[in-house]
């Protein structure tokens, strides 16, 4: 059920609303209890330096609170890294919130991972339905940070958008992936490039979505959701309670408050990048976003000149695949099925849809990626290049009527054609 809620039909939430709300669903709810806070990194926006010291006074009750960055298999943050997450002054972590922990999941760390059991084939191939293809794995440990069955109560904080991979994302979602083993996020990430971005983004009831339910039904650790309807750095909505019900009605906002339809689709987007995003694993949400509304042969325009990197972590596999369709994949598997399916996912979800044609691969948008990152590595990774000094910014604005569009924040508003 819903403890509490809080919506901006227009407009949005004030501080004194969110205040209130958080009050309303989580005051005097954990006494004596210790608690474990999941939240986001720099790649979600939310207001979170506000959230999290209202959530420190409001539960001062708790035996203990800490906070866990929920990574998936994003790198870790430094100290002064998650200070400036949440908010906070070096000092102040020394002293008004020294009782506070601030942590950093570790996807690839079998020391601070347990497991909760096991996925078998037919679980898999039964959640999978007409998606399931040989390539996944016949079954899947469910891991999880040690630490989510070490305190009382799980409290998961953050914003539900669209989702390439899930569909919507939030809820569960900071649990498998965001502080699971490798294992669930490639085969979430894997099963959600077998039913592709557009027949998956923006879709509140997805495969991916029941594997990742599935999986947290394990955790028998009582869980509270905070989910939150973003726009921009501010809130529209705020949701408080049982985790399935508060991310369905954040689901059902955000299909309100984040999806754009179009009238027609475009030739050609310059969908600019913010900084947030500092590498292309992340920068990619560019893409993700816009191509339900591009036309068949046109292109996207990854406009990011601030991003000089593909992936700190998985950047070696994908100079070694390059960014293909899907089928390019699945026509020669053997070859590719060394590769982590989730690099393979984050590769097929870039380039997009496509077909291959005696075996030429004939994708249906063109990407390009202005960038950093040179030309001779954008041709490695089979992507276009375009030097982002020679854009002019006015050259893409107020040109709809050509097919032509401008998204000056890409990555959380998803643009659909209307059908």
């Amino acid at each position: 059920m819903l403890n509490t809620q809080a919506i901006a039909s227009t407009g949005l939430l004030s501080n004194e609303a969110i205040r209130e709300t958080l009050e309303k669903g989580l005051a005097g709810t954990f006494a004596g209890q210790k608690i474990l806070a999941l939240i986001p990194d720099h790649t979600r926006s939310l207001p979170l330096p506000y959230l999290f010291r209202a959530l420190v006074e409001i539960l001062h009750d708790a035996k203990q609170l800490d906070f866990m960055v929920a990574l998936g298999t994003h790198p870790p943050l430094s100290e002064d890294s998650l200070n400036r997450l949440v908010g906070i002054s070096s000092e102040e972590r020394g002293t008004q919130y020294k009782h506070i922990g601030l942590l950093n999941h570790a996807w690839d760390d079998p020391s601070a991972l347990a497991l909760l059991g096991v996925m078998g084939q037919d679980e898999v191939r039964a959640i999978a339905g007409e998606r399931w293809h040989p390539s996944l794995p016949n079954e899947v440990p469910i891991q999880i940070n040690k630490a989510a069955l070490e305190y009382d109560h799980i409290l998961i904080l953050g914003p539900t958008f669209p989702h390439e991979v899930v569909g919507f994302s939030g809820g569960a979602k900071y649990l498998f992936p965001g502080i699971s083993g490798a294992e669930m996020i490639n085969a979430t990430h894997w099963l959600g490039a077998l039913a592709g971005v557009v027949g998956t983004i923006g879709v509140k009831e997805t495969p991916v979505r029941a594997m990742i339910h599935a999986a947290a039904s394990r955790l028998k650790t009582p869980i509270t959701l905070i989910a939150l309807t973003v726009d921009g750095h501010d809130l529209a909505g705020m949701f408080i309670g049982d985790m399935l019900e508060a991310w369905s009605a954040a689901a059902d906002f955000s299909a309100q408050r984040h999806i754009h339809w179009c009238e027609k689709p475009y030739r050609r987007v310059l969908s600019c990048a913010p900084a947030m995003y500092d590498e292309l694993w992340t920068g990619a949400k560019a893409m993700y976003k816009l191509e339900p509304a591009v036309a068949l042969g046109g292109e996207v325009v990854i406009y990011a000149p601030h991003l000089d990197v593909v992936s700190h972590v998985h950047g070696k596999f994908i100079y070694e695949i390059g960014y293909h369709i899907l089928p390019y994949f699945l026509n020669d598997w053997e070859r590719f099925s060394n590769i982590p399916l989730g690099v393979l996912a984050h590769s097929t979800h870039l380039r997009g849809s496509g077909v291959m044609e005696n075996g030429i691969e004939k994708p249906n948008v063109r990407v390009t990626l202005s960038s950093k990152i040179s030309a001779e590595d954008c041709a490695k990774l089979n992507l276009g290049y375009l030097d982002p000094a020679s854009i002019k910014l006015e050259d893409w604005t107020n040109r709809e009527d050509e097919g032509i569009l401008y998204v000056p924040k890409a990555g959380e508003m998803l643009y659909r054609v209307r059908q």
